[in-house]
């Protein structure tokens, strides 16, 4: 949450769970860039 900043810009309560919203479909699409996919050898 740093990196997207401590506090929300939106003063409305519907607006500030929609900030929410978008800052953690944005955290789990970083996420799921940085995990690895394995995959079976042989």
């Amino acid at each position: 949450m740093k990196l997207l900043g401590q506090r929300l810009a939106a003063r409305d309560f519907d607006r500030q769970t929609a900030e929410l919203q978008v800052r953690i479909a944005s955290l789990n699409r970083f996420t799921s860039l940085g995990i690895p996919a394995t995959q079976p050898v042989g």
